[in-house]
């Protein structure tokens, strides 16, 4: 991942988190250098992402300032995040990838449903097990429509593939329809999740859909009961 996007997804989890808050002043551009070890030009462009998102506001001859943004906002800051996956919530740790499973395949009744596509269409299968600093965070099942995300190579599955969506294809994630259920850890997630038997494990099962409205990603993510957060924001 780029540095300047890495330094720009701490700085949103932390407004997120309410370590930075409304109307804050953050600290000078010369200090965040230094906090992240980056060049100016690198943190001028990680600020620069921030303020196109509405976080954050720069007021000429004072400095940078945390946007006072209302509920609606703030839900939406919340559902981009979830998009970006672990890369960016865990900024300063080393996350490897190991891939299980990749091929194409021809999608079976359940996922052509969910994707919207012909069961003589052809799918990415993507198996994966992401770690977070060693340690077995999540089991990512995936399955994508080849004609909707093309060229998505064995090299791109080690890093972010939404950053792969959004970068190298230009295509923008819009929402995403979830079920978030619990169970007991089955033999394969204690193998490769390394929990113990009867452990609780949360599952989190999703269609995303690009800003045109094509469904572009069902999968079932499994999660360590440790890393299982889901963040949301309920209106009266």
């Amino acid at each position: 991942m780029l540095k300047y996007v890495e330094i720009s997804n701490d700085i949103r989890n932390k407004i997120i988190e309410g370590r930075y808050i409304a109307n804050e002043k953050l600290p000078y551009e010369k200090d965040i250098c230094e906090e992240y070890n980056s060049s100016k030009m690198t943190v001028k462009k990680a600020l620069d992402i921030l303020v196109a998102e509405g976080l954050l506001v720069k007021r000429r001859g004072s400095g940078t300032f945390v946007k006072d943004i209302n509920p609606k906002e703030r839900e939406n800051l919340i559902a981009s995040t979830q998009f970006r996956g672990l890369s960016s919530f865990y900024v300063n740790h080393k996350i490897k990838s190991e891939i299980l499973d990749y091929e194409v395949i021809n999608p079976d009744e359940n996922i052509a449903e969910q994707l919207l596509v012909n069961k003589e269409d052809f799918v990415y299968k993507i198996i994966r097990v992401r770690s977070v600093d060693g340690v077995p965070s999540v089991i990512e099942e995936m399955y994508m429509p080849i004609q909707i995300i093309p060229g998505l190579k064995r090299k791109n599955l080690y890093g972010s593939i939404y950053e792969y969506i959004e970068r190298i294809l230009k295509l923008k994630i819009q929402s995403a329809h979830r079920t978030i259920t619990v169970k007991k850890a089955t033999d394969y997630e204690i193998k490769h999740l390394n929990v113990k038997e009867n452990d609780p494990i949360g599952i989190i099962e999703q269609v995303a859909y690009l800003d045109n409205g094509q469904a572009f990603e069902y999968s079932i993510v499994t999660h360590r009961c440790e890393d299982f957060k889901v963040n949301t924001v309920v209106f009266r």
